[in-house]
């Protein structure tokens, strides 16, 4: 900002420096977010009850004659003890495992989990080595999930960040409601995938099924093989260079490359009619929707 050096702005408070830029004033469209990163202040990046974990420290869990209840606490009474690397044995499809673990971990999971598998986490890296039932990472904030498998319905619905990744296909409305974060499908995604969509990004590898993007805000899909069609305010856009570049990353940072690389995807966008849409005269949603 003009008459403010990079100086005074480090100087000031969080407080001084909104109002310095602005931004109390700034009439804001959801195109923006004011972020600040220090890497110092770790308080603001860590919750103060975690405990310390070491990741050579290994713990094996077998669910036999456990609840899911009873299983999730185990998880917890092994971190309070340090182990940084916990293996789930005869899940048998055990349904809310691994929710809300809000600390730095290792979950191996050998086998299939059922619905709501570790949603609300913040930090943890999961691998499950069979299939996951629906809404497998539900408000996932950070960390990674792979699922060696297929997944099932509403696939990381409102994922807010983080990767997101199911090697087989997925079932209908993967990423609603996406808020950030990355969710990436080896195969197959089903109808109304990234419905609401508001921010992040979506990779599938194969096909998507009808109403793709249905009234999206933000974000972006990116899509290897056929979409059955488009929904509401999605529109197609320029694959550019540094989408590709992107692309060729993360995918082969999952090992989910495929052998014709990365030329041939669609990439969708808004078409942003939707973001003034009270606006609008009755004729003119009529045209939209």
């Amino acid at each position: 900002m003009a008459g403010v050096t990079d100086s005074e702005l480090q100087a000031m408070t969080q407080e001084q420096r909104v109002e310095a830029l602005g931004l109390t004033t700034e009439q804001l469209f959801g195109r923006s977010l004011l972020i600040e990163f220090n890497p110092d202040e770790e308080e603001r990046y860590t919750y103060p009850w975690a405990p310390d974990v070491f990741y050579n420290k290994r713990v094996e869990i077998d669910t036999d004659g456990l609840t899911t209840t009873e299983l999730n606490n185990k998880m917890r009474a092994a971190m309070e003890e340090g182990n940084g690397t916990i293996v789930i044995k005869n899940p048998r499809g055990m349904h809310s495992v691994g929710v809300g673990i809000l600390n730095r971990l290792t979950l191996e999971v050998e086998g299939s989990l059922g619905y709501f598998a570790v949603g609300l986490i913040d930090g943890p890296n999961v691998r499950i080595k069979g299939r996951v039932g629906w809404s497998c990472g539900e408000n996932m904030m950070s960390g990674t999930v792979v699922i060696e498998k297929n997944a099932g319905s509403t696939f990381g619905a409102a994922i807010r960040g983080g990767d997101l990744v199911c090697r087989g296909s997925v079932g209908s409305r993967t990423g609603i409601d996406m808020k950030g974060g990355t969710i990436i499908v080896g195969g197959d995604t089903g109808a109304l995938s990234g419905f609401m969509m508001q921010r992040g990004r979506m990779i599938v590898c194969g096909n998507a099924g009808k109403n793709l993007g249905d009234s999206m805000y933000d974000g972006t899909i990116f899509i290897g093989g056929d979409i059955k069609s488009l929904g509401v305010d999605a529109v197609h856009a320029e694959l550019t260079d540094l989408d590709k570049a992107w692309l060729t990353r993360k995918l082969q940072q999952y090992e989910l490359m495929p052998d014709k690389g990365v030329d041939h995807f669609h990439k969708i966008v808004a078409g942003k009619q939707l973001w003034n849409y009270d606006n609008l005269e009755p004729n003119e949603k009529k045209l939209i929707l």
